[in-house]
């Protein structure tokens, strides 16, 4: 999709789940298209609004909304799990109703409530090589890759790639120093999102998270669905979960029919404009 940007003073909304934020526009009756550059400088934190990703609302023939997801770094993303809980929580206090349909890059996800909090089916992870995607044939479940006291993560695709390590500590890990080289690694041609976890037992798991162009952050939705599958793929848990991120929990489950589901909070933070043309 490209238009005109028609109205320079922009309307968004900040929002957040469990840390992970996001600034919110609505491009549905009034067509945004921002670049990168308008992207990177809206989601710094020193001299823009700051969040993670900017999400821009686009209508959809497909569902209620189509959700344009664009990380700190303006790059375009197909996936942001706590960005689909965020708008799910817009759609379904603008609509009510049971349910809301969100189309993104990587299909359309369903978003409910469930008491006061957000549940997202995910859909289904991508398994194979060249679906994550790796740079050659490899056994996802078990990846030869050793980055410092990293090592055999298992790769998953839950709309973007992913890498889970598991560890004895997770606190031990200096996650912002093996982040960016594991995220650039020559096996991930279009880069990686890298967890570390440590199981805590009784199906609870520690989670960190080195989010593709976006860094340390305190919650990644899509990192904690390739969480659950790669546990389950190890034999740590049992289809479910509570993860424990830096941001907060998030209770996850993979069914028996190949979805994943993520359940947690979300948080208005407030709303806001910005001149788009004085953007610098």
């Amino acid at each position: 999709m490209s238009v005109k940007n028609q109205n320079p003073l922009r309307a968004f909304r900040k929002m957040h789940g469990l840390g992970n934020d996001f600034v919110i526009f609505d491009g549905r009756t009034d067509p945004l298209d921002l670049t990168e550059a308008q992207a990177r400088h809206i989601a710094s934190r020193n001299r823009g609004i700051g969040c993670d990703q900017i999400i821009t609302l686009w209508p959809s023939h497909k569902a209620d909304v189509f959700m344009h997801i664009q990380n700190a770094d303006g790059r375009v993303v197909n996936a942001c799990g706590n960005a689909t809980r965020c708008v799910g929580d817009i759609l379904l206090r603008e609509r009510g109703g049971d349910a809301v349909t969100i189309e993104t890059g990587a299909g359309l996800l369903t978003a409910t409530r469930e008491n006061e909090l957000i549940s997202v089916d995910m859909g289904k992870p991508l398994r194979n090589w060249n679906e994550i995607p790796l740079s050659r044939n490899m056994d996802t479940d078990n990846l030869d890759l050793t980055v410092g006291p990293l090592s055999h993560p298992v790769a998953v695709n839950m709309g973007n790639p992913h890498v889970v390590f598991f560890v004895d500590k997770v606190a031990a890990i200096p996650l912002e120093d093996l982040g960016p080289d594991i995220e650039n690694h020559p096996l991930f041609p279009e880069g990686v999102n890298v967890s570390i976890v440590e199981d805590l037992g009784k199906a609870a798991l520690r989670h960190r998270v080195w989010e593709r162009g976006a860094g340390l952050t305190e919650a990644c939705g899509s990192a904690a669905c390739a969480v659950i599958v790669a546990a389950t793929l190890r034999n740590i848990v049992d289809r479910k979960a509570a993860i424990e991120l830096d941001g907060g929990c998030l209770h996850m489950a993979w069914d028996a029919d190949n979805h994943v589901h993520m359940t947690g909070a979300v948080t208005y933070v407030y709303d806001g404009h910005i001149d788009l043309d004085h953007l610098s």
